[in-house]
């Protein structure tokens, strides 16, 4: 007997994906996150591209992934996708030290975190004529 399949999170005009463990803090990748939230996924790919942090040519590849599971998993139309959601989580945080002066040592942590991606299909404005 084998468990029962689990409904699907998303919406049926939805699709996501999802980096985990970047080697970035949590608020450093939000501020790239943000700069694609809300908006339609060609121009956040633009807007990634011509981005000067480290971390957005890893949020444009999950942006990619989540438009590729949006065409190929759910037949959904890349043209009328929008990223709907774009949201950070923590991950873990290595613990190092620094030798500082007489004998002491002082702790350097390196955070890291996840990236979560889900765009949605919306149906385009028609023009009344």
């Amino acid at each position: 007997m084998a468990k029962a399949k689990t409904e699907r999170r998303l919406k049926d005009n939805e699709a996501q994906a999802i980096a985990r463990t970047l080697r970035v803090s949590p608020q450093k990748l939000n501020l790239v996150a943000a700069l694609i939230r809300g908006k339609k996924v060609d121009r956040a790919l633009a807007e990634l591209e011509f981005s000067r942090k480290r971390i957005a040519s890893t949020v444009k590849k999950t942006l990619e992934s989540a438009i590729a599971n949006a065409e190929n998993n759910h037949d959904l139309d890349v043209d009328a996708l929008v990223v709907a959601e774009a949201y950070v989580g923590k991950s873990i945080t290595m613990k190092r030290f620094h030798a500082r002066g007489r004998g002491r040592a002082s702790r350097i942590e390196k955070p890291f975190a996840h990236l979560t991606i889900v765009v949605r299909e919306v149906e385009e404005k028609g023009e009344a004529a």
